[in-house]
Order: C-alpha cells, then structure tokens, then sequence
C-alpha cells in the first residue's frame, strides 16, 4: 500500500468529544428558515396517509404505523434503521425527534401539508462505510468534491431507532439501553464529534507553507532536523525514519514525519495556521447540512510557541469532525475550491409542490491557489488499484496508549465523480493495523462510488 496509507502517525493530543443524547424534540428542531418554495412545477406525489418520508436513492427508509391514538395518530416506522440514523434522526412518540426527523417535523408530521424529503445520500456507500465499520466506534463521511452532495454519513456503533419509537415499556427499556451505553450510540459520530484529527491535519500546514512561500513547492528541503525539540522545552519530537531529516513536503507527508510538521507549524506561527485552517471551516460554529455540525477548531491566539507546533501533527487543542477533515480532501482534489456540503436534494410536499433546502451556512469558494492543491494532490495522489489517494494518521489518549486511526483521501478518475471521504476508527486490538484499516474503509466507500 502506498507510504502516505502505511505510514501510520502517532501523536498526542487532547480528544473533545461533543456528545449530545438529545431529548425531547432535539437541538436539530430548529425551523429551516431559509428553505424557500420552489417557483417551478412537478407531477402532483401520492397523498401520505400518515408520515411524510425521508428517502434515500429514491426510495423511503421510514414509514408508518397506526396507533389507534387520536392524538398521536401514527407511529414511525424504520427499514435498515441503524444504517441511516445518523441521517434520518429519530421521531418517538415518547422522546421526541432529532435529525432530519425534527428539522423537517413540518413536512413530515402526518396531516394534509405531509411530504418526503429526498437526501443526497448514495445507498451504496452509506452500506460500503456502515459494514467497513462494524461495531467499532468509528465514522465515515463522504462527498461529492464538486458538488458538495454528501453521499455518506456514518457513525458506528449505531442504534435502531423505530426501538423507541412508540410509548410502550420496550420503548422505554431501550430508550434507557441506548442512553446507558458506554459507546454511545446516540452520538453522530460523522456530524457531531470533534477529535484529534492527528497527521491528516499535516496537510492543511502543507498548504499553508506553500502558500505563505515558507517552501516554493513540495519538494524542496525543508530546514528539519531529524529529532526537533519544541521551542523553550526539553520535548524532542524524532522523524520516523532517517529520510525525515530536512525531508522535503513530499517525502515528510508519505513518511509521515513529525518533526517536519512541527518545526514547520512553529516556523509559520500560530496566526498564519489559523488562517489556513479557517480557510478550509476550522472555527465555523455556523455549519449546517441543513442538520447542525460541531465547530472543528483551531486554537484562538494566545498559544506558545511549543503548543503551535503540536498543532503541526493534528495534537494540542487541534480538534476536527470527519465532514470538515472531509472538506479539506474535498478542496484538494477539487483545485483549491471548497464547497458547502448538502444532505437534503430536495422537498417535496403532498400537493406536488417543491422546495430547495436553503444555502448551507459556512465558508465556500476559492480557499487555496489551485498551483497548490496540484502540488498536494501530486504528493497524495497513490498508484493502487482502487485509484484511492489520501493521508493516514493516529492518534493517542494521552497515555501512551491508541485512541484511533483516520485517513483523508479522494478519488478522481478521468470524467468520473471527484469524491472525497474522510474516516475515523477507534482503536484496534492491534494499533500497528490502525491506519491501513481506516485507509480500507476508505477504499470500500469509494469503490461503490466510482
């Protein structure tokens, strides 16, 4: 497997987990807003007799059932529900709605106005990631470079929720079941959880070396000592081979050489990172899919100078969710460009009315020249089979011991799709294997969508 796959990178960091088990309606109710009526026409759909949809490849993946009750008159049914909740949310009758479930309550609460609401996602992929994954604590996001489209988003280990869609004592004994669990079920671990991002993040600090003009291109020499001690400490931080000292950006990336990022991040200075990083939607508290995404973050000014150069390999107060590390493969492979990433296709209301979901909230258009993301794209760009191209990285909990792996990557094949993904696994009994089997996530998801 390519070097950039292989070449596993351990670093330390702090790992912000934004759980949130929401309850009653959730903290994704709030109204669309932005969605406006669509001016054009369309063949009337059939009249819901109960809950409007949600649809994925054209097909729904919820339903409803009877309940007899006047006043909750029908209860959400679910078909692969533990393959799409991250997407779908929940609706129980007991507990309330998140996701798409509550940001689309309008749409979907059964009455005259029901409808369906027809996402982006590609069934094949969100199987490909969902099944890669397991039952491991793990994450996988996937997207159409161009178009923003996402195609998959997957968090494991996930939950069924039509197992608490109703009101009745199993309903709550596996609402109770799901909120006890120690691997939290209920986290979107795609949309919602903000880690370590670890070595992938070494390719934002490329970048902004390049475009700062601290190197003129990835294959210049780099003033890297092998072992690198951070500024006003004793830490030293030892490339992982001997090819790392003074390695050019091409060879410390598919070396995965951590003292080439650190001196790197520490020579440019927190400021110039940061700006690269909020270039990419690092600091953006505002990202909607239209569902709310947790802030990925790069620490506010202020940091030392040995802390800035922690940030180099994705460690310190560096924390990212795999649809914003998505994003950066995303605006690589896609010339420099970032676009705003989408669920939700359309909305279709039961008297044959449409409706665009509004423009994603968050920072689009040119974020990097395009003579620097081919210069990436030269050094992430691998010659295996699959076409795959990407970076891996691990991280650590702190002690000493794994907390995961990830892996960014893309494909491109001539006139087909540029499709970027991003993927993150907990730790395995066997850390060595970690990066390769983020890295065969990746590959599995991308394979579906060639």
């Amino acid at each position: 497997m390519h070097a950039t796959i292989t070449g596993a990178l351990r670093v330390s960091g702090v790992l912000a987990a934004l759980a949130v088990l929401a309850t009653g309606c959730g903290e994704d109710s709030h109204p669309d807003s932005a969605d406006k009526p669509s001016t054009g026409s369309r063949s009337p759909s059939s009249a819901h007799r109960g809950l409007g949809d949600i649809l994925v490849g054209g097909k729904a993946v919820t339903g409803s059932k009877a309940t007899g009750d006047t006043r909750i008159p029908y209860r959400r049914t679910y078909s692969a529900g533990s393959l799409y909740a991250p997407v779908t949310g929940y609706r129980s009758m007991l507990y309330g709605r998140t996701g798409l479930e509550a940001l689309y309550d309008d749409v979907l609460a059964a009455g005259g106005a029901s409808g369906d609401v027809v996402t982006t996602i590609d069934p094949a992929a969100q199987k490909a990631a969902f099944d890669a994954l397991g039952d491991r604590q793990g994450a996988a996001v996937a997207l159409d470079a161009e178009s923003g489209k996402l195609l998959a988003v997957v968090s494991t280990p996930s939950y069924d929720p039509a197992a608490f869609s109703g009101r009745g004592p199993e309903d709550v004994r596996a609402w109770k079941t799901a909120n006890g669990d120690a691997d939290a079920p209920l986290l979107d671990r795609a949309l919602r959880q903000a880690d370590a991002p670890g070595a992938t993040f070494a390719v934002v600090v490329a970048a902004a070396a390049l475009e700062q003009g601290l190197y003129p291109t990835v294959d210049e020499a780099t003033s890297s000592p092998l072992t690198y001690v951070l500024p006003l400490t004793r830490t030293r931080v030892t490339g992982a081979s001997p090819q790392c000292a003074n390695a050019s950006i091409r060879v410390a990336l598919r070396r995965s050489c951590d003292n080439v990022f650190t001196k790197m991040a520490a020579d440019l200075g927190a400021d110039q990172v940061r700006t690269m990083a909020e270039e990419f939607g690092f600091n953006d508290d505002a990202l909607t899919v239209p569902l709310r995404v947790s802030e990925s973050t790069y620490p506010a000014a202020g940091s030392t100078a040995s802390q800035t150069a922690l940030t180099g390999i994705g460690a310190g107060e560096v924390a990212a969710t795999p649809l914003e590390m998505a994003r950066v493969a995303a605006s690589v492979v896609n010339g420099g460009r970032l676009v705003n990433p989408s669920l939700v296709s359309r909305v279709t209301k039961s008297d044959g009315g449409t409706r665009q979901p509004g423009a994603a909230a968050g920072p689009a258009g040119q974020v990097i020249s395009r003579r620097t993301a081919d210069a990436l794209r030269s050094v992430l760009d691998s010659a295996t089979d699959t076409g795959i191209s990407g970076q891996a990285g691990e991280t650590t909990d702190g002690r000493g011991g794994s907390a995961g792996a990830w892996f960014i990557g893309y494909t491109d094949r001539g006139a087909g799709r540029r499709i970027a993904v991003a993927v993150r696994v907990g730790a395995l009994a066997s850390p060595a294997g970690e990066g390769d089997e983020a890295a065969r996530v990746a590959e599995r998801i991308l394979a579906t969508v060639s």
